[in-house]
């Protein structure tokens, strides 16, 4: 089959690859309809990870089970599926805790797993044709049949639970005003989900001009951190308050104002969005994080960075009685609601997507979502 197989920083190309297996009775093979490039992809992509050449990317998958095994009880051959991009056993500690975003089966020594991704296990990701799903009665999501809402249904693998799940971090109720940093992918579903959860005043903050019209679209009231400092801005909007909530979309690699939005060409300060998030969100509040930080960094700024130590000012933190929460998103816990609040109208988390292209386009679509050019927000590969 064909997959985007990472070559080095900066260059993925689509090889044939061996077509997945049925390796245990309850594995689905899954024929891929719709598969997302995330930022996440982006950091690998980049070489700032320690991704090797070879890794077939794709945490973000959809389509239609193609052949099931002997043990699988809830899926059949021609169901039309979504997978949380959490690898997960549905019977360990942490999934029967609702955790499964770290599960403690599918990839020893380490908890937690993802298709497609570095450290996580030994998962081929779906930027391919066909798809290995373990444990698939728990790990696959049931949808309607047909092509209705595909666009909509391929936001459930990861972004639109991980955009919830920030909010959910943030505990952001209605009423409430939210800072949301970054207008990316991830940034701009959890401002969308600050809106469905009756937030009053979404502020999204970000340089890049096609995501903060994207934020605007939605309600939000963009914030482009280039013209000033982004927490004096919110504060003036706000007669010199902040806000009750904050969420950091952005992660480790955060640009100071004015850099590049190029991914790999930015002036970066890893801490400074966590360090503007402290400082915007009003005294007893909360900041969600489910931007991502990394324990090691090839390419960070300095040795502390590389090493995923970040200085900020907890101090600061601790004086106002801050709450915060972090980590990848446990998708399972929200995805059903999320697939119904689709079909019912009431969520339509497409509007994020910028281009749909074809599984031999990928190399040109990953280099341009990576530089931010030509309106690239998010991407759908259709194999």
């Amino acid at each position: 089959m064909k997959a985007v197989v990472y070559k080095g920083p900066f260059e993925v190309a689509v090889e044939n690859v061996p077509d997945p297996e049925i390796k245990h009775p309850n594995d689905v093979i899954v024929k891929i309809t719709s598969s997302c490039i995330c930022g996440s992809d982006l950091h690998m992509y980049e070489g700032r990870t320690a991704a090797q050449p070879g890794i077939v990317f794709g945490h973000e998958n959809m389509g239609i089970v193609q052949e099931a095994g002997p043990a699988v009880r809830t899926l059949k051959r021609g169901d039309r599926v979504v997978m949380p991009f959490n690898v997960a056993c549905g019977f360990c500690k942490n999934c029967q805790r609702g955790f499964t975003g770290f599960c403690n089966t599918v990839n020893p020594g380490f908890a937690g797993g993802a298709y497609g991704y570095v450290a996580m296990g030994p998962w081929v990701g779906g930027q391919a044709e066909y798809l290995q799903v373990p444990f698939a009665d728990f790990n696959c999501l049931p949808l309607p049949a047909g092509t209705q809402w595909e666009s909509d249904f391929a936001m459930l693998a990861d972004i639109f639970p991980t955009g919830y799940h920030g909010a959910e971090l943030a505990d952001v109720s209605p009423g409430e005003s939210v800072a949301v940093f970054g207008a990316g992918p991830v940034g701009l579903m959890a401002a969308y989900s600050c809106m469905i959860r009756g937030a009053a005043e979404v502020y999204v903050i970000d340089h890049v001009k096609e995501r903060l019209d994207k934020a605007a679209e939605i309600g939000g009231i963009p914030i482009d951190f280039d013209k000033a400092d982004p927490v004096q801005q919110i504060k003036e909007l706000r007669g010199g308050q902040g806000v009750d909530k904050g969420i950091d979309a952005v992660g480790y690699q955060a640009a100071n104002p004015g850099s590049s939005a190029a991914g790999g060409e930015q002036d970066e300060a890893p801490n400074i969005v966590l360090n503007q998030v402290i400082d915007v969100v009003n005294p007893t509040g909360a900041l969600g994080i489910p931007g991502l930080y990394v324990p090691t960094d090839p390419g960070g700024v300095d040795e502390g960075s590389k090493r995923g130590a970040l200085s900020i000012n907890f101090g600061r933190l601790f004086e106002k009685g801050l709450r915060l929460g972090t980590g990848q998103c446990n998708v399972k816990s929200y995805n059903a609601y999320l697939r119904d609040m689709i079909i019912s109208g009431r969520a339509a988390p497409s509007f994020v997507v910028s281009h749909t292209v074809s599984l031999d386009e990928a190399p040109d679509a990953y280099k341009k979502f990576d530089q931010r050019i030509d309106g690239y927000t998010k991407v759908i590969l259709n194999p």
